[in-house]
This record gives structure tokens, sequence and C-alpha cells, in this order.
């Protein structure tokens, strides 16, 4: 990593009016934040998937892992998993996860693994150029749907409270100073966080005067009840024009799946200690 400089020199490709420029300085500042705290950057991981928001692990630098379409979640849990010290994040794309990696996102959340998935749910396959996703909007026309979609959207949040999350959010793209306290919190946060936000694609789906007359912030929502997160996570499914909030949902504690993994083999000081002991008994 070259010290003082987090943005690389890569040519960059994003769309113009792009959400993910908003992302990635979301990223930059976390960054410079853990700087300022006396972390090293050399323990921070990225892990992306495929995708226009795969392009962070070109433009952002430290150390990144490119995975394949759909399998951030399984990679990110591997390097966790392998040394528990690492704080990492996982860029990935609402086709991208929710689509191909559903199965590993629930099972992330179920797990409680220690680690940070942000997903950039622009609603649209954007790198192949307009197909649908299983976010994208009821009747949304686009190159494998020109009638129009048949099928309603499903709700992330929603499917991560049933699923065990122990932190869940929702931010926007467009909102950076509220975007950059949620990923702030959703890293600081032990165990696994989830923050889907809502992402501008400027060219094959612009939502961006609809969540702008749509958007508001939580406020004073209690993130530790599960109902009311509940219920404040429905609100859109109902009626596309209700608000829609953005911050902490849903917030608890519980022991992530690396602590319940070094217990079971013996808590010691040193987790690497650990994992290698591990590693000598399946030898």
């Amino acid at each position: 990593m070259t010290e003082g400089n987090l943005i690389t020199p890569a040519q960059n490709t994003w769309c113009p009016g792009c959400g993910n420029f908003s992302l990635q300085f979301t990223l930059k500042a976390l960054l410079e934040g853990l700087k300022k705290e006396g972390r090293s950057l050399d323990d921070v991981v990225l892990v992306t998937g495929i995708g226009c928001h795969a392009k962070m692990a070109d433009y952002l630098n430290i150390n990144s892992f490119y995975s394949l379409h759909g399998r951030t979640i399984p990679a990110a849990t591997g390097i966790k998993l392998a040394n528990p010290d690492l704080e990492v994040i996982c860029c990935a794309g609402d086709g991208d996860c929710y689509a191909e990696g559903l199965d590993h996102l629930i099972f992330a959340a179920k797990r409680n693994i220690g680690i940070t998935v942000l997903v950039h749910n622009n609603r649209v396959y954007g790198l192949t150029t307009g197909q649908y996703t299983p976010t994208s909007p009821l009747g949304f026309r686009g190159k494998s749907t020109p009638a129009g979609t048949v099928e309603l959207p499903f709700n992330p949040l929603e499917i991560m409270l049933s699923s065990g999350a122990t932190f869940i959010a929702r931010g926007y793209t467009r909102r950076p100073d509220q975007l950059k306290m949620l990923v702030s919190d959703a890293v600081a946060h032990h165990g696994f966080s989830f923050v889907d936000v809502l992402q501008i694609c400027a060219t094959y789906n612009n939502m961006t005067d609809y969540y702008n007359s749509h958007v508001y912030e939580l406020g004073d929502h209690d993130t530790s009840n599960f109902n009311d997160a509940c219920e404040k996570a429905r609100e859109w499914d109902y009626n596309t024009d209700s608000g829609i909030g953005l911050g902490i949902f849903f917030q608890k504690s519980a022991p992530t799946f690396e602590e319940r993994i070094l217990t079971r083999h013996g808590h010691v000081p040193d987790k690497m200690d650990a994992i290698r002991r591990i590693l000598d008994e399946k030898t």
C-alpha cells in the first residue's frame, strides 16, 4: 500500500453520476478514520464480487480480493477465519449478492461472522447493461424484460432480520454524511454487519428523483427492538409511495462465528495460535 495515497492511479471507468463514487469516498473516509485511530490499514481487507461495484478494488489502495460472481461472502469468511484480527469488508452488488450470492448472505447472517457487507443496490445489472435483479421495481423495463418485469422486488432488510443479522442498516448515496456514519458504525460493530445502500445507476436505472422525494432518516428509532425494526423495514413493501427509512434498523450483541470456533478448540490469547492448532489437528 502506498502510505498516504488511498486512491489508486487506475483509470476510473464508472459513469458520471454513478453512486459508486459516493461509496468510494465513504470508504476512503472510513480508512482515514482508522488511520487516525492508530490502526494499520495492512489489517484491512476489501473483498469484491463481479459488477460495477467490484472496481472498488482497483480504485482503493488497500489489500483486496476479487471473488467470483456472488462469492464475496465465502471468500471473506475464509479470510476472517484464517486471521480473525483482520477487518474484512465486502462490497457486493444487488445482482451479485441477492441473486447468485443470496444463500451465502443468509448463512453469514445466521452465523454472525464478523465481517461487514456493503451492498451497492442500484436495482439493475449495470455492468451487463440493464437486466433486472431481485430488487428491481415491478414493471422495470430492461434488456431482459423489455415489456417490464412481472415480479415484485424482495426486501433485503426483512431477509436479514429473519436470518439473524446483528447489525442491519440502509443508506443512500446522495446522503453521503449519513452514509459515512452508517458504514463507520457497521465496521465498528462486533459481529455480522449489513448495509443495504440505495445507489444511483445514472445510466440504466436512475431513481434519483424518486429516492430524493421518499427517503427520510429514522431518527429516534429503537434499534434494539426487533418488532419495530421489522415494521420499519416493511414500510416500503406495502406502499411504494411511503417513506423509505435510512439509518440503523436493528443492532444487538451476540458471540461471533469465529469466537465460537475458537472456543470449541480451546481459547488462547493469540487467535492465530488457535487457528494453527485447528489446522494441525486436521493434518
